[in-house]
């Protein structure tokens, strides 16, 4: 085949009409690629370049925000890890009972400071107005934690890692079409550097054998992950829309009120008989106490790095979750180890970097705003000085007040 050069005269060369086609493609390949290129080292010139204070600034904020992603990450594998040692060494399955103590934390702190709230971010007043659309975010957010804990007991580790990224791709979905998201060239690609790290870590499971014999019935198991993922997915959109506009502290009450409600009449229907036959003592409890500890601490996180990011770059940090449950599964559960399983590590990293590393825009301009909006708005520096623009108008001193700390 005639093999046409990237840096000679494409015009020239295209005047055979038999190869327009061809070199056309390959003039729009190389222009993307040229593109690519440039997005890449602008995502990385920061990591270099030390000497401007607003380089500074950004290097700083891109590492705060990776270490609150590794914390969420953190928090995540100490559910994953605690849930096992009962499921393992007591014999306890009750992830409804684990989540309603959750929801019961939730309740206690902060809708309990909703309670205490005046006016149109009372309790009562949210209550009054908006109970139906949080009572359906509560039944959401629910049933996407019990069907993906669910799951393990029908389907494979693998499996489980596998689908519950369809996750990421629906959320990116919901943000452009709900949030008005949009996503330069370099955060696909990020993505597709985070799902390849998840690749290479349940190839990492397939070679070590930590995937067999954890199967019963394939079909209800994927299907549980599936169902789990995309309602994660619309959790999360929920969640980035209401901490951007309203509060955090609205988004869990509400959360911690319904989900305590939903949760607690799904644990008398579903696990009234599993909770009965538990052999309580100090170490069960110790582990429960555990487990929502770490549920809480996920909860009440999120919500701050989502603010100040966006929800699609907080899950594709929490994939390094289960690479923190194999570390610990080590020394706890007599994992075997594969050199894999860093490289799985590393690859994930770098792609949530590359995408942090770069804004993404919103479809309209903000009211009362000249410029256009941002999600990932700490990303977004300005040349004449090193400031992070609100990309939100809050409607609240104290969440603007929590927004500039």
């Amino acid at each position: 085949m005639r093999s046409i050069s990237f840096y000679g005269d494409v015009k020239s060369t295209c005047m055979d009409t038999a190869f327009a086609g061809e070199c056309l493609f390959s003039e729009k390949a190389h222009s993307f690629l040229e593109y690519f290129m440039r997005q890449v080292q602008k995502s990385c010139a920061w990591l270099l370049d030390l000497h401007s204070p607003v380089d500074e600034f950004h290097q700083w904020y891109v590492f705060k925000t990776v270490a609150l992603g590794q914390m969420l990450s953190l928090f995540i594998c100490g559910t994953a890890v605690t849930s096992q040692f009962l499921a393992d060494q007591f014999k306890v399955n009750t992830p409804v009972l684990q989540s309603f103590i959750n929801y019961c934390l939730l309740f206690l702190i902060y809708t309990t400071i909703l309670a205490f709230r005046t006016g149109e971010r009372s309790l009562l007043y949210i209550v009054k107005n908006k109970w139906r659309k949080y009572l359906l975010l509560g039944i959401v957010d629910v049933e996407a934690n019990y069907a993906l804990v669910k799951a393990y007991q029908f389907t494979s580790i693998t499996s489980v890692q596998l689908l519950d990224c369809v996750g990421i791709p629906v959320l990116m979905t919901l943000s452009w079409f709900i949030l008005q998201s949009r996503y330069r060239p370099i955060h696909f690609v990020a993505v597709v550097l985070c799902l390849g790290g998840v690749g290479t870590m349940v190839g990492a499971d397939v070679l070590s054998g930590r995937e067999q014999g954890k199967a019963s019935d394939m079909l209800i198991g994927d299907g549980l992950v599936l169902l789990g993922a995309c309602l994660y997915a619309v959790s999360n959109v929920c969640e980035e829309y209401i901490v951007k506009n309203l509060s955090r502290e609205e988004f869990l009450g509400m959360v911690g009120l319904f989900g305590t409600f939903v949760s607690g009449l799904q644990l008398m229907i579903v696990e009234y008989h599993d909770v009965a036959a538990i052999h309580w003592d100090w170490k069960v409890a110790l582990l429960f106490t555990a487990f929502a500890l770490c549920m809480f601490g996920l909860y009440s996180l999120m919500p701050v790095v989502i603010k100040v990011t966006s929800a699609t770059s907080v899950n594709l940090g929490i994939l390094t979750a289960d690479l923190y449950s194999l570390f610990f599964g080590l020394f706890l559960f007599g994992y075997a180890f594969s050199g894999l399983y860093i490289l799985a590590f590393a690859i994930i990293m770098v792609g949530f970097l590359l995408y942090c590393s770069t804004p993404t825009y919103s479809a309209e301009p903000l009211p009362q705003e000249d410029d256009p909006g941002i999600d990932n708005t700490g990303l977004k520096v300005e040349e004449d000085e090193a400031a992070i623009p609100s990309a939100i108008e809050f409607t609240s001193v104290e969440d603007s007040a929590l927004n500039n700390e």
